[in-house]
């Protein structure tokens, strides 16, 4: 039986890594698909910055709409619904190059890559240890994603913008096919009534909310953008595709670092250090003329955002145990890097360059230190106190 268990363990994880993938597709290789529609089409930088907005901003829908609903979801049929949307999505791309078009292809997939974020919150919230899980999931993400790293530049310097696309729609629709794994079952994590899932956020959940707009308006804007960053000091998309691909495997490490961390080190300490981190590589990435300082900053980037994400997901759930703060605050991350895609576009096209956009990033990181700090020791020592009541 324990060898069952573990086994129904082990499986829901793989699972999880699977939706979490499919569900981080956009976010990690639409700056790819970025650099590939300028250089072909020659689509400008506020374009693409609408391209990005709309493709995260459809994210965040898809959560916001999910969000007072989570309750009565299953976990594995809308990843199914959301990998096919996103396979569409991408297909549609290889058809067309007529700019609204596009557009409307970011509508569906980024709708399909909030729906499998829900998923991976709902199937993680329901192991009952959602920071590990995941953790683990992301773990799992980032080892695929090393590979996709170096196999996406490569494709796309061979067969062009229309193999990339085509490249992640097999990906998607493999992935897919793995998210059959998550669980069937509905409400299986601790429900409160329908009256009390409806009622309005807390302060502290507001709170938490504010942190994660800071931590993604400010390191998020300049993601879509890295490849051209990249592309301005001399760095070719491969090149940058193997610095990317290392700094990846780092973050894997990082986040199976922290499952184990997570139980052991105060959240609040591990949050501000993370964030502090994920700022300073920010600025560091757009203001370096130098392809081994940037590809330090990709490393330490990669491993602190990450790190953050799973600490403020955590945190939520924390604060709100029936998951809805949770994807609220994945709805959240989407909408706030949607805007800093968008204001990072405008930046670059006013100012000729990117570099302003990374210190603007670290600042709205420490602003996130300053606001999370109080929730995440409330929490602390709310759960030191039961700690004592249990040991009476």
């Amino acid at each position: 039986m324990t060898q069952r268990l573990r086994l129904a363990g082990f499986v829901g994880l793989v699972a999880i890594g699977c939706a979490s993938s499919g569900a981080h597709i956009g976010n990690n290789f639409t700056t790819y698909l970025i650099g590939g529609l300028v250089d072909r089409y020659g689509f400008s930088p506020v374009q693409m910055g609408a391209f990005a907005m709309v493709e995260t901003l459809a994210y965040a829908c898809a959560l916001f709409l999910a969000a007072p609903r989570v309750g009565r979801l299953s976990a594995r049929s809308i990843a199914v619904a959301a990998s096919s949307m996103v396979v569409v999505g991408q297909g549609i791309c290889l058809l067309t190059a007529f700019y609204p078009l596009l557009l409307a292809t970011r509508l569906a997939a980024g709708f399909g890559f909030g729906l499998l974020n829900c998923a991976v919150n709902l199937a993680a919230g329901r192991t009952g240890r959602p920071t590990q899980a995941i953790s683990a999931g992301i773990g799992m993400q980032t080892l695929l994603f090393a590979a996709v790293n170096i196999a996406l530049p490569w494709i796309g310097a061979s067969y062009g913008i229309d193999g990339m696309f085509a490249g992640l729609a097999l990906l998607s629709l493999m992935l897919g096919l793995g998210t059959l794994l998550l669980p069937s079952g509905r409400g299986a994590t601790p429900i409160v009534d329908a009256k009390a899932a409806a009622a309005p956020i807390d302060k502290q959940g507001v709170m938490t909310l504010t942190a994660m707009a800071l931590f993604t308006f400010g390191s998020m804007a300049i993601w879509p953008f890295m490849e051209r960053t990249a592309h301005a000091i001399g760095m070719s998309a491969v090149e940058f595709g193997r610095y990317q691909s290392f700094a990846t495997l780092m973050s894997a490490a990082g986040s199976f670092a922290l499952m184990f961390l997570a139980a052991r080190v105060r959240r609040s300490y591990l949050l501000a250090g993370a964030l502090l981190i994920c700022g300073s590589a920010s600025a560091l990435l757009t203001t370096t003329s130098h392809a081994p300082i940037l590809g330090l900053g990709l490393v330490l980037y990669n491993v602190s955002w990450f790190i953050t994400y799973a600490l403020l997901i955590g945190l939520a759930f924390a604060v709100d145990s029936t998951g809805r703060l949770a994807v609220t605050a994945s709805a959240t991350w989407l909408l706030f890097q949607s805007l800093g895609s968008l204001t990072a576009g405008v930046i670059a096209q006013a100012y000729g360059g990117y570099t302003p956009v990374g210190p603007l990033g670290l600042i709205a990181c420490v602003a996130g230190i300053l606001t999370m700090w109080p929730v995440a020791r409330r929490v602390e020592r709310q759960g030191e106190t039961l700690t004592v009541a249990v040991a009476r």
